[in-house]
């Protein structure tokens, strides 16, 4: 069992930056694919952001290319997403996902965090 617990979310201004971290208790994330997924009001979940954590792969969504950077911490055994250059359409609650098959966030075996809001002002 993999509990997940984000923090970093809040508001800021069109432009600005928020670091989001992802916390596992119970055990390390070895063998795991880590990454964020968002929903907004009224919009489909959506995949953002994710890192093998025993290889260090990444994968981004188009539209987070460029402007987010996924990361993983060795000796905190955490995944940061570090969210540079804002918009309000990235206005959403942001959702760290944990498994162990590339259909991370998609299947019935992904762990969920609870989730944390993120604001954008324009």
């Amino acid at each position: 069992q993999v509990q997940l617990v984000e923090s970093g979310g809040g508001l800021v201004q069109a432009g600005g930056s928020l670091r989001l971290s992802c916390a596992a208790s119970g055990r390390t994330f070895s063998g795991y694919i880590v990454g964020w997924f968002r929903q907004a009001p009224r919009k489909e979940r959506e995949f953002v952001a994710r890192i093998s954590w025993n290889f260090g792969i990444t994968i981004y969504a188009d539209s987070v290319k460029g402007r987010f950077t996924i990361s993983r911490d060795y000796s905190k055994n955490t995944v940061a997403l570090q969210m540079n250059s804002l918009k309000p359409e990235d206005t959403a609650v942001y959702y760290c996902v944990a498994g162990t098959s590339g259909t991370v966030g998609r299947d019935e075996d992904t762990y969920w965090g609870q989730g944390t809001q993120v604001t954008v002002s324009s």
